[in-house]
């Protein structure tokens, strides 16, 4: 077991917060959003398929960066040349480029989790939280204004030139922080970033978003004992945090 005695996790000095998905509802903003944009310009496309496809396609366009075939991006880029595919594949037309670029900014409007703001507030009266995420700076700030997210920091990926998981995200998030990786625990939705958290020493929070990628999908949301803490969401990780017990697993 990789957990640590709550003696350990008292030690804890900050949170770090995955984002899309975590805090925010990435596909129902993205969806509110395309609706709206063609009831304006009268537009007929499958617009859960066009916010899921979006995001589908934002893994393998890192891997491209990762690989050397593309040069260093910004997920603004990122997001921009995914846009720019699937407006063709989609056949969705008129856009200018104003309306494209507005659109492609949908990113920095996520509205939050029901429970996020209340969530963090309480986790912030201990703790410092701050965004790890592979969004940009600009995203990450506009969204917070946006959100009314109570950031004491904000913390992206783009401050390393290195993406989730790469461990320099991490580590360098600690870093920045001041503090050892074993005083931060990471807090996401998404396992595959609490393990590569985990790896680099930090300390783990799963935190389930059943809903994340719409009604209709299966998201594992099991919780795992080698995780420092299983929460429903972020009140109930403040709480549970707050009680000193950690590895209780949600019912």
């Amino acid at each position: 077991m990789l957990t640590r005695p709550p003696a350990q996790l008292a030690s804890i000095r900050a949170l770090i917060f995955d984002v899309f998905g975590t805090v925010v509802d990435w596909r129902g903003s993205i969806i509110r959003e395309c609706k709206a944009l063609g009831r304006r310009k009268r537009l007929a496309a499958d617009w859960p398929a066009f916010a899921d496809a979006w995001r589908a396609g934002y893994q393998p366009a890192m891997a491209r960066v990762r690989s050397g075939q593309l040069p260093w991006m910004t997920i603004d880029q990122l997001h921009r040349m995914i846009l720019d595919e699937l407006l063709a594949r989609f056949r969705i037309e008129g856009l200018t480029e104003d309306e494209i670029d507005h659109l492609n900014h949908v990113w920095h409007r996520l509205d939050p989790w029901p429970d996020a703001r209340r969530g963090l507030a309480l986790l912030k009266r201990r703790r410092v939280i701050a965004t790890l995420s592979n969004g940009n700076m600009a995203l990450l700030v506009n969204m917070a204004k946006h959100a009314r997210l109570p950031w004491d920091c904000v913390l992206s990926a783009e401050l390393f030139h290195h993406y989730k998981p790469d461990p320099e995200t991490y580590l360098g998030a600690a870093a920045m922080l001041g503090c050892e990786p074993s005083e931060v625990m990471m807090v996401a939705a998404h396992k595959d970033d609490l393990r590569a958290a985990q790896a680099c020493g930090l300390a783990t929070a799963f935190v389930r978003r059943p809903r994340e990628k719409g009604p209709k999908v299966k998201v594992d949301v099991k919780p795992e004992a080698d995780f420092d803490y299983n929460a429903k969401d972020f009140i109930d990780l403040a709480r549970r945090m707050a009680s000193g017990v950690p590895r209780r697993l949600p019912t």
